[in-house]
């Protein structure tokens, strides 16, 4: 698969907030976590859509990592509010 950015949906529009550089829980509340191939020619720019179709315009990536096979494509932290579509499409 392409290179993945994680991206989460906030409480807040992303155009609303003053500080795009906060880290969660300094800012607005995650409400989901998704998955987004990058953007053409692009490594932590997500593209349009995620992987369960839902547009990103509105969406912060996330400062998390994925580290690689084995291991989650999400922060743990926020497994209880991962995309179920998102993460079937990453298992696939």
């Amino acid at each position: 698969m392409d290179e993945i950015i994680v991206v989460y949906r906030l409480d807040q529009p992303v155009k609303e907030l003053a500080h795009a550089d906060e880290a969660p829980g300094e800012g607005p509340a995650v409400l989901e976590v998704h998955a987004a191939p990058a953007a053409p020619g692009a490594h932590s720019v997500p593209g349009p859509r995620t992987l369960c179709g839902k547009d990103t315009v509105n969406m912060r990536p996330a400062p998390w990592k994925p580290s690689g096979p084995g291991f989650p494509w999400y922060d743990p932290q926020y497994a209880h509010k991962v995309c179920e579509a998102c993460d079937t499409a990453m298992e696939s």
